[in-house]
């Protein structure tokens, strides 16, 4: 994991500079990061993972493309040191991060009404969060992307709450709530296999989805705004 993690983090350091210098709509104060943390709280059997910013975290959502093809996403991203195992995937290789998105095209919480209307597939612009392994693709220009697999792979293992998408993703449930400048998700300890005592950082981000082009990732990472080390070093342990 510790290759893994150097190998991303070299590849994220020279792709970051460019991607951070493109002129983005969506590169403002409320993706601009502050503070990322992680806090346990035995006692409720969880943890509460914030990103401060300073801006007002959640407030800008992407503008609707009309379809999937080319999907804006934003996200505030925790990538982590857990084990794909954690979170109930596979054993592979990349980085576990915990991604709260947004994107209005489409929604990929099928389980869940976010907006408690009753129709369970448009909720999509509600910030929500989503598990899923990173890797370095330099096809893209923030140099990473959500690791994709053949739908034949039968070693493939995804949650129960995964979407359907041949990626390793999953739609955990988990609340999201966003104040002033803090947006939080709360995880209960059974989700991520009772593991209190990984390393986490944090990046806010733009990505994109794509279903037309096999040259590039389903869904890439496009733009880096913020990174809370300055070099996705994973340097944060969790809080007691």
């Amino acid at each position: 994991m510790k290759t893994i993690i150097l190998s991303i983090t070299a590849i994220f350091i020279l792709s970051t500079t460019w991607s951070c210098a493109q002129d983005n709509p969506y590169n403002n104060d409320d993706f601009s990061i502050k503070e990322v943390t992680v806090t346990h709280k035995a006692d409720l059997g969880l943890t509460v993972w914030e990103i401060a910013v300073k801006g007002k975290a959640a407030h800008t959502t992407p503008i609707k493309a009309g379809q999937l093809d080319g999907a804006p996403v934003l996200g505030y991203v925790f990538p982590t040191s857990l084990k794909p195992t954690d979170v109930g995937f596979n054993q592979t290789n990349g980085i576990v991060a915990l991604a709260l998105t947004s994107h209005p095209d489409f929604d990929d919480t099928p389980l869940w009404d976010e907006n408690n209307d009753r129709n369970y597939d448009n909720d999509g612009i509600i910030w929500h969060p989503h598990w899923v392994v990173l890797h370095e693709d330099k096809r893209v220009a923030g140099g990473l992307s959500v690791k994709q697999f053949k739908k034949a792979d039968k070693t493939v293992v995804l949650p129960p709450t995964n979407p359907g998408m041949p990626m390793y993703m999953d739609s955990p449930g988990y609340p999201v709530t966003a104040n002033d400048s803090t947006i939080k998700v709360v995880v209960p300890d059974y989700r991520i296999n009772n593991q209190v005592d990984f390393n986490y950082d944090g990046v806010t981000a733009f990505m994109k989805v794509n279903t037309s082009n096999d040259n590039l990732p389903m869904l890439g990472v496009y733009n880096v705004f913020s990174v809370a080390s300055g070099d996705l070093s994973l340097p944060y342990k969790v809080k007691k």
